[in-house]
């Protein structure tokens, strides 16, 4: 067995606020409701929670696919969505007060739509719920059925999410199941479908990647569309997933920062603990301010 990678000085837990972490997980469980803050062990979950902010993962939390980076469970989920779920979320996130509203889930692809009609759903409880607040959604790719993108994107949220993780040339190993031109696909077809839906994804580094290849992806995204780019560190959920090859020193991510800026994205936040969902209402102003400028 190889010894642990050491964690570099510009790795470091965050303090855990624990009276504010308490009553988002008690709300969240009384409402049988899940967070991709927990289930994929984020390293900003406590932060978030101390700011009363969450990203609700809906469809359960059982995944279909086995992807080497994810913390979620893997196997075929025991129950159909639930159907009170979209009110929940919608309910939970007004008295939270929320003023950005992330949902997002685990793959379902046992089911006939990948779930699509859920995130649909869900997006309308929310605008009757929070009529003001900004609604991102996080999907899947629903193998590519045109039918179930065209669903979410119809349903109009504001920002339509959907990450590549990698670059192509890992997916392989990193992400079975699935492609990176299907992804890149589905960001162009959302922006054809409705082109006012503000389009992002993101992309883990540390496993591997070349900085070419990094900066390759990103050009790839701009060429679909794609308007907000994320870009953080993976860092290893558990040790029966894929291990850290490398701890990229913040000095490349403000040069993905930029060259990122250079490509004409709207906005991009690159940094170690730079995740998708972290601080979203943030990179949505700053999208906005982008694209007013250029």
């Amino acid at each position: 067995m190889t010894a642990p990678r050491r964690l570099p000085e510009w790795i470091r837990e965050k303090k855990i606020n624990l009276s504010s972490l308490h009553e988002i997980k008690a709300l969240m469980r009384s409402r049988s409701l899940h967070t991709v803050c927990e289930e994929l062990a984020c390293p900003n979950r406590t932060d978030c929670f101390s700011r009363g902010t969450a990203t609700f993962m809906i469809l359960g939390d059982v995944c279909t696919r086995a992807c080497g980076f994810c913390n979620s469970a893997t196997g075929l989920p025991s129950r159909a969505p639930s159907t009170d779920e979209p009110r929940s979320v919608a309910e939970t996130a007004a008295k939270m007060g929320l003023r950005h509203v992330v949902v997002t889930s685990v793959n379902r692809d046992d089911l006939r739509d990948g779930g699509a009609q859920h995130f649909a759903d869900t997006i309308i409880a929310l605008r009757e719920a929070l009529p003001a607040a900004a609604i991102e959604v996080l999907t899947p790719d629903f193998k590519g059925d045109e039918r179930a993108i065209r669903v979410v994107t119809e349903a109009k949220p504001d920002y339509y999410n959907h990450n590549v993780e990698t670059v192509p040339r890992l997916y392989r190993h990193v992400r079975p199941g699935a492609r990176f031109e299907r992804s890149t696909s589905l960001l162009s077809l959302v922006k054809s479908i409705d082109p006012s839906v503000t389009t992002k994804s993101g992309l883990m580094v540390g496993l591997g990647e070349s900085r070419d290849e990094v900066i390759d992806a990103m050009s790839r995204l701009r060429d679909a569309g794609c308007q907000i780019l994320t870009i953080g560190q993976y860092l290893q959920p558990n040790k029966e997933k894929l291990e850290v090859v490398e701890y990229i020193h913040p000095t490349v991510f403000e040069e993905y920062r930029i060259a990122g800026e250079n490509l004409g994205f709207d906005a991009v936040f690159s940094g170690p603990f730079v995740r998708s969902s972290y601080m979203a209402d943030i990179v949505a102003h700053e999208a906005v301010r982008g694209s007013a400028q250029s």
